[in-house]
C-alpha cells in the first residue's frame, strides 16, 4: 500500500476535495460580482493579487483530483527528495507530494503561502496526515519566501499560487532546478510570459500541456 491510497491521507484527501466541491470560490463575493473578463484581468494582475487571494481565504482553491494523482506519480516516478511549492492554500497538494516524499524513503517540501489562516489549516492538514515532519511551511510573498534558502538541486516545482507570478517564481528557482526536474503549473494561461518562457527549448525546457488545466514541463539542464 502507498501512503496515497491508504488510511489516514487517502480519507482525508476525499473529505478535503468534497469540501472544496461543496464551497466553490464563485460563490464568494469577491468573484460573484465581476464578469468573465474581470476575472480575467484580476488572474493576470501583479498588482492585485494579494487583494484577490486575500478575499479567497476561506476557499480552498485545489488542484484537481487527477493533477493531485499526477503530482505524486511524477513525485514517485522523479524519485523526488526537494519540492518546491507555490501556493499551499489549505494544502491538498501539499498532501500528494509529501506522500510521495515519504513513499520515496523522505525529504524535504517547501511550501509558501501567503495567507496565515490557510497556513494555519493546511498546516493542521498535514499533521492529520501523518505529513508534516516532511513538510516547511513558509508564510509570506513567495517572491520574498523562495528568494532564499532553497535546497542545492529541486527535483519538483508546483506552481499553483497567484498565475500571474509564476515566471518570476521559476525565475527564483530554476538556477536551482536539477536536469530532469519537472514543473507543474497549473492554470498557466493565466500567465503568458511563463508559457513562452517555457514553450522554448532554447531556455532549456520540454513542456506539453495536460488535460485542461496544467502546463507539465522539464528542465534539461
Amino acid at each position: 500500500m502507498t501512503t496515497l491510497v491508504s488510511a489516514p491521507v487517502a480519507p482525508l484527501l476525499d473529505r478535503l476535495f468534497d469540501e472544496a466541491d461543496a464551497a466553490s470560490p464563485l460563490a464568494s463575493p469577491a468573484f460573484a460580482a465581476l464578469s468573465d473578463d474581470q476575472r480575467h484581468r484580476l488572474m493576470r494582475s501583479k498588482e492585485d493579487y494579494r487583494e484577490l487571494y486575500a478575499n479567497l481565504k476561506d476557499y480552498a482553491l485545489p488542484v484537481s483530483r487527477e493533477t493531485g494523482r499526477l503530482l505524486y506519480m511524477l513525485g514517485r516516478a522523479t524519485r523526488a527528495k526537494s519540492i518546491v511549492e507555490f501556493g499551499t492554500s489549505f494544502g491538498l497538494s501539499t498532501l500528494h507530494l509529501a506522500s510521495a516524499l515519504r513513499d520515496n524513503g523522505g525529504g524535504r517540501l517547501i511550501t509558501s503561502e501567503f495567507e496565515p489562516a490557510k497556513i494555519a489549516r493546511a498546516r493542521e492538514n498535514l499533521v492529520a496526515g501523518g505529513l508534516a515532519d516532511l513538510v516547511e511551511f513558509r508564510e509570506g510573498d513567495a517572491l520574498q519566501t523562495l528568494a532564499v534558502q532553497l535546497p542545492e538541486k529541486v527535483d519538483l516545482l508546483l506552481l499553483d499560487g497567484a498565475k500571474s507570478l509564476y515566471r518570476d517564481i521559476l525565475d527564483l528557482v530554476e538556477s536551482r532546478l536539477r536536469p530532469g526536474a519537472v514543473i507543474v503549473a497549473d492554470n498557466s494561461d493565466y500567465c503568458p510570459e511563463y508559457r513562452d518562457h517555457v514553450g522554448s527549448i532554447a531556455n532549456g525546457y520540454i513542456t506539453m500541456p495536460f488535460g485542461d488545466d496544467v502546463e507539465l514541463s522539464i528542465w534539461l539542464g
